[in-house]
């Protein structure tokens, strides 16, 4: 079980009931490519009280399981995970450590680096080996989505690097059936400095996560907020989730969970319906994937036209109603 500075982490996220995130499952995919070309372990960390059944699972994913336990690591907190991890790396001294570009990656992939005095690239949407310098190659968006930047850390391990989910397919790597090691790091002292009170759920949609969602219905300044209804109503009708642009979320209309883009999340579904959105570069950056885009927007110019498979020229508030009618098996 001991680690090698060439070996990849993966950082496993695990939710409330303790199952594992699918970012975690697509970057073990990546991982295991990554680990391929070097010859290295794959070594998958869990974190979180109670959170065997996570572990057990990614196990078979990877050839060796850091899972952290203890009653201290039963809720996220910043300080606790980041000792967990800092202790971690420390002891193994890994070579790469991928973090998905979560609310809590983002979190703690920044502390992470500064503890470890190691660079971090943040928000990556490809991966590749740099064989000349042995390290890994980040692709990440640079000023505003205009041009895709390629950045080495050389110098410094472990080498971090934090990618949005959706990014890569959940392709599952080869079954390794590796090694569950269980380690119970004590919290240090500060991670008492701050306390959870009382956890609020956020609701107003289906509970599925956006990256993991198959048909995404997404407003924009055009939609307003009275056209939020009509965009719950047909993503309801589609089975779908909603989504949005950042200009629709900084108007309060939406809460920031469902914001697309390169500010907020990168999806993949089979349907993205896009209402009111003017398609500014940094959204698109975030529905590149989606197998279909379905455009609506008054604007025979708006550059969301150039994406989308289908074009709806016209207001969303005529064309909506009339689809939402026909679903219902009410027009006509």
């Amino acid at each position: 079980m001991n680690g090698s500075e060439k070996d990849i982490w993966v950082l496993m996220e695990v939710d409330r009931q303790r199952e594992l995130r699918p970012v975690g499952l697509e970057l073990l995919g990546a991982g295991s490519r990554l680990a391929g070309e070097l010859g290295s372990q794959l070594v998958a960390v869990v974190i979180g009280c109670g959170a065997q059944r996570a572990a057990e699972k990614a196990r078979v994913f990877s050839d060796l399981v850091l899972w952290v336990d203890g009653e201290g690591y039963r809720e996220y907190t910043t300080d606790a995970y980041v000792h967990a991890l800092d202790t971690l790396v420390r002891q193994y001294r890994p070579g790469t450590l991928l973090i998905g570009a979560t609310c809590h990656g983002r979190d703690m992939a920044p502390r992470l680096a500064c503890r470890l005095r190691t660079g971090l690239t943040a928000d990556c949407t490809s991966l590749e080996m740099d064989k000349e310098s042995g390290s890994v190659a980040w692709t990440r968006p640079a000023l505003g989505g205009n041009l895709m930047a390629t950045i080495l850390c050389p110098n410094h391990r472990p080498q971090i690097g934090t990618v949005r989910p959706g990014v890569f397919k959940k392709v599952i790597p080869p079954r390794r059936m590796g090694v569950v090691a269980r380690k119970e790091v004590p919290p240090a002292p500060e991670t008492g400095r701050t306390q959870i009170i009382q956890l609020i759920r956020e609701t107003g949609q289906t509970g599925t996560d956006l990256e993991g969602a198959q048909i995404i219905v997404a407003g924009g300044r055009g939609a307003g907020p009275e056209g939020l209804r009509l965009l719950q109503r047909l993503a309801g009708l589609l089975g779908g989730v909603v989504g949005a642009s950042r200009a629709a979320v900084d108007a309060g209309w939406l809460p920031h969970s469902c914001q697309i883009g390169q500010s907020g999340k990168t999806v993949a579904p089979r349907l993205y319906i896009a209402c009111g959105i003017s398609g500014a570069i940094q959204h698109t950056a975030g529905i590149r994937d989606s197998e279909t885009v379905i455009a609506i927007n008054s604007d025979p110019h708006a550059p969301i036209f150039d994406l989308a498979d289908y074009r709806v020229i016209g207001d969303l508030f005529e064309v909506l109603p009339v689809l939402i009618r026909e679903l219902e098996g009410t027009g006509g």
